[in-house]
């Protein structure tokens, strides 16, 4: 060996190829690498192991961790499957650590344990060298007479507790005098009598002292048990024995008792005689085979009865203690234990209660014997659907088996209410009991216990559950469980379809959605008027119109409570709708004055506005109003006013008449009144000179009738008649035009 591996206290082992630490990135550690632990105590040892994550791209996993002290067949054998350890040997491994935990420990257990892990590396199998060494010593008194007292029956003497190897830690002690617990080093000075005994302890470990020894002379009070460690299978009988003695006077009464374990749950608030016990009545027997000697035989023995039983004598001045601990008393059955390994699960048969060196097992597969099976360790074919068992000196093991097809259990039947309590509890029959996983549609859950809280259930959690049972024999599956979370409606949303502008129209879907269970049930509402209820929620406007804009809003509800949504704005959009033109002020239009027009159009957004006059290309204004100030003829005529946004146009014509001023009016009035008063002129000279012209004919008439009147002639008559009739209808028409 290097000297830097003797230093360090191990080296490791690849296959044959010896690493020393610091060089190579797998290795193990155990400290301390010597122990010494007191014979019939338990023992502790630890390692620690390290390995690289990757090997030639490869994830590197542990596979197997084991202790073990012999090699058989060029193998290790794992100290679970030696039999002189059965029942006795626990791992407790995790987090690259291992813990060898040895119980009852027996002067054979003294030896070189080695720690070995096995990976999924072709070359992965290490293990720690040279181990931790275990020794393994009792305890007893050595006493030397110093000096003698006085008295015929007293010696100063010093008393030492004497152990084979300094236990680990450095050990204190514990001194029992007659049976009495008294404080001590590991040795001292005292006065002895001849009726004094002395028996010794390492502290921590008082339940296994040394048998009492006689200082001065031999015939001292004392108590020797005969094992301090005894096992037995439930249902079976067992002695417990010990020797006693009484120095100066005969003894008057003697008892068995049970003392309370730790480790398990008795309860005796003080110590009673075991003939006395309801408990134990009918069960136990005090045997006296000779002067000296007692046996207590426990019959049909019990889990229960696994305890430390003492025995206490009386004489007429003396008392034996009943704190000097006695024998120790283990009930068990045979056990079969399930070892993993790389090739598989192994079993093997344990039992704290080995009768012979090379103890006999028999088999049992599903009940029946398997034939030619007496080896610790079940050679044949596992099947997951068998179970297996061991017998051991007719006493037998439960069977093992790989887990029954699980059960789930929901905690309360009916609806499941969110924000309530719910739990689902996996349950399988197996042995070795299984562990139980969750998965929740094929995701494996976090929870690794056989029961599933969820202490205030979400919405969330909805879905099908199910549970695996696994243990070293097998692994089943359970049927899928539907947990449906019920829960009223949450966060109403509304929603409107075609996105985007709405054009007057156009056909429009309204969408009312809530996270519910059972599904919601939709009101519509505008402006706090009830429109559609139903449970799809949603609300169509085939061909939309404006006056279908406004605020809309629903409600959602179930039968576990309803909310209301946030309000959505329906805009719809549209072209300008015809313009309607106004003027102001309204009436006659005269120039010079200021006048105003106003355009405005029913649109979706709000139209812009452009006029135009008649026979001008360009615009003349902008805007909704147009105002023309100090107006003139000219600006008489038709004007058009379009309205347009980005839908569309639309547009009116207005005649705009302007009438004249105040001076023209005037000027208009002079020209007027002098063409009447010319028209009167003239009309007048007419008529007076027609008037003239009658009144002369008028004369002639006269005239020419009075020669006719004077001369009687007939013909002139009728021509005067004739010209009168005729000068009278020229006068009438004169008259009358």
């Amino acid at each position: 060996m290097s000297v830097t591996a003797a230093a360090s206290g191990f080296v490791v082992l690849l296959l044959t190829v010896t690493v020393v630490q610091g060089e190579d990135p797998w290795g193990v550690r155990c400290t301390p690498t010597q122990i010494c632990a007191v014979k019939g105590s338990k023992v502790q040892i630890r390692c620690s192991y390290w390995h690289p994550s990757r090997v030639d791209d490869h994830d590197v996993a542990v596979e197997k961790t084991f202790w073990f002290t012999k090699v058989q067949d060029s193998e290790p054998v794992d100290l679970r499957s030696a039999s002189e350890y059965t029942g006795r040997v626990k791992y407790d491994c995790g987090n690259k650590a291992c813990t060898l935990t040895i119980t009852d420990l027996r002067d054979s257990d003294s030896d070189v344990y080695q720690f070995s892990f096995t990976t999924n590396q072709p070359t992965g199998s290490f293990t720690g060298s040279p181990g931790v060494s275990l020794s393994v010593t009792g305890v007893q008194v050595l006493t030397t007479k110093l000096s003698a007292c006085k008295t015929y029956d007293c010696s100063w003497s010093r008393v030492e507790c004497q152990t084979s190897c300094s236990p680990t830690p450095s050990p204190s002690y514990i001194w029992f005098k007659n049976g009495q617990k008294t404080s001590g080093e590991k040795s001292y000075n005292d006065y002895f009598y001849s009726a004094d005994s002395i028996s010794c302890a390492v502290r921590g470990h008082e339940d296994f002292p040394s048998a009492p020894v006689c200082v001065h002379g031999n015939s001292c009070d004392r108590v020797n048990y005969i094992n301090r460690n005894i096992c037995a299978f439930k249902g079976s009988s067992v002695d417990i024995s010990c020797s006693y003695n009484s120095h100066y006077y005969s003894i008057t009464s003697k008892s068995w008792l049970v003392a309370e374990r730790k480790d398990v749950q008795l309860y005796r608030p003080q110590a009673v005689d075991l003939l006395n016990d309801p408990e134990f009545t009918a069960r136990v027997q005090v045997l006296d085979p000779e002067p000296g000697r007692s046996t207590l035989r426990i019959m049909n023995l019990r889990l229960s009865d696994s305890a430390q039983y003492r025995f206490t004598f009386k004489s007429q001045k003396f008392e034996w203690e009943r704190s000097f601990p006695g024998t120790t008393l283990t009930v068990t059955d045979p056990d079969v234990q399930v070892i993993c390994s790389p090739i598989g699960p192994t079993l093997t048969c344990h039992s704290s209660c080995l009768l012979s060196a090379r103890p006999s097992f028999v088999w049992f597969k599903n009940g029946r014997e398997v034939h030619g099976e007496t080896s610790p360790t079940f050679r044949g074919l596992l099947h997951p659907e068998n179970n297996y068992s061991c017998a051991y000196e007719h006493h037998h093991s439960s069977p093992v088996y790989a887990p029954k097809a699980p059960l789930v259990q929901l905690s309360q039947p009916g609806d499941i209410l969110k924000d309530s309590s719910v739990s689902l509890t996996c349950s399988s029959d197996a042995n070795p009991p299984p562990a139980y996983t969750w998965y929740k549609e094929n995701q494996t859950l976090l929870n690794r216990a056989a029961q599933l809280v969820f202490r205030s259930i979400r919405s969330s959690d909805s879905g099908e559950y199910y549970c695996t049972a696994e243990n070293a024999l097998g692994k089943t599956t359970s049927k899928r469980v539907l947990i449906n979370v019920k829960y009223a409606p949450q966060s109403s949303s509304v929603s409107v379809s075609p996105s985007g502008e709405i054009m007057e129209g156009s056909s429009v879907n309204l969408t009312c959605s809530s996270d519910a269970n059972p599904a919601a049930n939709y009101t519509w509402y505008k402006e706090n008027r009830a429109l559609l209820q139903g449970p799809e929620g949603v609300y169509r406007l085939s061909s939309i119109s404006s006056g279908d804009s406004g605020v809309y809003s629903c409600k959602s509800e179930n039968q576990y409570g309803r909310i209301n949504s946030t309000s959505l704005h329906l805009d719809v959009q549209y072209a300008p709708k015809p313009p309607s033109v106004s003027v102001s002020p309204s009436g006659e239009i005269m120039e010079g004055s200021s006048v105003t027009l106003t355009c405005s159009s029913d649109a979706n957004p709000a139209a812009h506005y452009t006029w135009y006059k008649e026979d001008e290309d360009s615009p003349t204004a902008s805007g909704q109003n147009f105002t023309i100030t100090n107006i003139t003829a000219e600006h008489g005529g038709k004007y058009q006013c379009e309205a347009q946004n980005t839908h569309g146009r639309s547009n009116t014509t207005l005649h705009l008449t302007v009438g004249a001023g105040k001076l023209v009016m005037i000027m208009h009035i002079i020209w007027v009144t002098l063409v009447v008063v010319v028209l009167v002129l003239v009309l007048v000279w007419t008529l007076w000179t027609r008037m003239k012209k009658t009144l002369s004919l008028k004369s002639e008439v006269n005239e020419a009738v009075e020669m006719k009147e004077s001369h009687n002639c007939p013909v002139y008559e009728n021509f005067t008649a004739a010209a009168q009739t005729e000068d009278t209808e020229d006068y009438e028409n004169l008259v009358w035009r």
